[in-house]
């Protein structure tokens, strides 16, 4: 059965991000920049520790997202069953690949429910990109995504770089904005915004916060470039186009789009704009991802005021070449670096490490 061009393109993102170098060239998250004062009488027991939270009403582990990576084609299903069945061991959120696809036809609607039919108890979000958004006049469309995972909540992802090198990209974002005070209004599932490698300016949160929005993820850049996996892909279709018009003695040159492969705002630089508006809006909660690569990563973002940290491309990569148990053994790494942390910082809870001061090495 031949693949919808949704499907294909999903297909060739999974592929190009696990056999591509697409990390920032030039530009670093930022976390190394930063460290914590090292507290040598702590006055609490590693035992004492708690990391766990509450995440779309539901209590957690710990405060790490695996975070919305793939869906709509035949072997994200088994990608999702494994994350959904990692998820569910470690008592963590995940959160599924954009829905676009589900929303054109039902061919692979199955790579998405799988996760919730695995993952009964975790919090699950399920996604959409903005384009998509600013196009709705309902919440119908969302909600038959909402009901085809059964969300714990549905999060837009804000993606204008990505859809500006991508080949196919739709670059009408005009409404955008419109059409998540929508969602934030009719759903019945709390709405997530994210960006997806770029970056969440103070602006742009202030913006979604007066139109109701409450969960933040500021994925900001140092980790994945999805522009260097539009570009990638790009000179991939240059390259067979080339290769297909010089049988007709034609002669073809391409846009240059390596100027955006490191585009974005650094994820440390975004996290201490956005966290800083919980001064003037204390419901808000911040998801920290773009670059998070251990688990002093995620206290750090913590310390600097996020609620949450999530990850998805390494998550993906050691799925990819190690199976559930090199996921496993990644998370419970990271979960131990977190809680070591929080032991030599002599904080107690999540609540305790968000106090914690960060001093910068330079």
């Amino acid at each position: 059965m031949k693949m919808t061009r949704t499907s294909s393109r999903k297909q060739q993102h999974v592929n190009i991000s696990l056999t591509k170098d697409v990390s920032f060239r030039t530009k670093s998250s930022g976390f190394e920049r930063w460290e914590f004062l090292h507290n040598a009488l702590p006055e609490l027991n590693l035992s004492d520790v708690d990391l766990s939270t509450v995440f779309l009403g539901k209590k957690i582990a710990l405060p790490f997202i695996i975070s919305s990576m793939t869906g709509g084609y035949a072997k994200a299903e088994w990608i999702n069953r494994q994350l959904a069945e990692i998820c569910a061991e470690k008592n963590i959120p995940l959160g599924v690949g954009s829905q676009r696809q589900a929303s054109e036809d039902a061919r692979y609607h199955r790579s998405f429910s799988v996760v919730r039919e695995i993952a009964s108890d975790i919090p699950i979000f399920g996604n959409i990109g903005a384009a998509e958004v600013a196009k709705l006049r309902d919440a119908s469309p969302i909600m038959r995504l909402v009901d085809l995972i059964q969300a714990d909540g549905f999060a837009v992802h804000l993606n204008p770089l990505q859809e500006l090198l991508q080949p196919e990209g739709d670059t009408n974002f005009r409404g955008v904005l419109n059409g998540i005070e929508l969602l934030a209004k009719l759903l019945p599932v709390p709405i997530i915004v994210k960006e997806i490698g770029a970056g969440i300016s103070a602006d742009v949160a202030r913006r979604l916060i007066d139109v109701g929005v409450k969960i933040i993820d500021i994925a900001g850049a140092g980790g994945t470039s999805w522009a260097a996996v539009e570009i990638v892909r790009r000179k991939n279709r240059e390259k067979n186009k080339t290769q297909r018009d010089r049988t007709r003695k034609k002669k073809v040159k391409g846009l240059n789009a390596e100027m955006f492969w490191d585009w974005g705002i650094p994820t440390v630089d975004a996290l201490k704009s956005v966290c800083y508006l919980k001064n003037e809006s204390p419901s808000l909660k911040v998801i920290a991802s773009g670059g998070i690569s251990n688990g002093i990563d995620c206290a750090k973002s913590i310390a600097f005021g996020a609620d949450f940290t999530a990850s998805a491309m390494v998550i993906l990569q050691a799925l990819a070449y190690g199976g559930i148990e090199a996921v496993l053994c990644l998370i419970n790494q990271w979960e131990w670096e977190m809680k070591g942390t929080m032991f030599l910082t002599g904080s107690r809870s999540i609540a305790d490490l968000q106090k914690q001061i960060l001093y910068s090495k330079v």
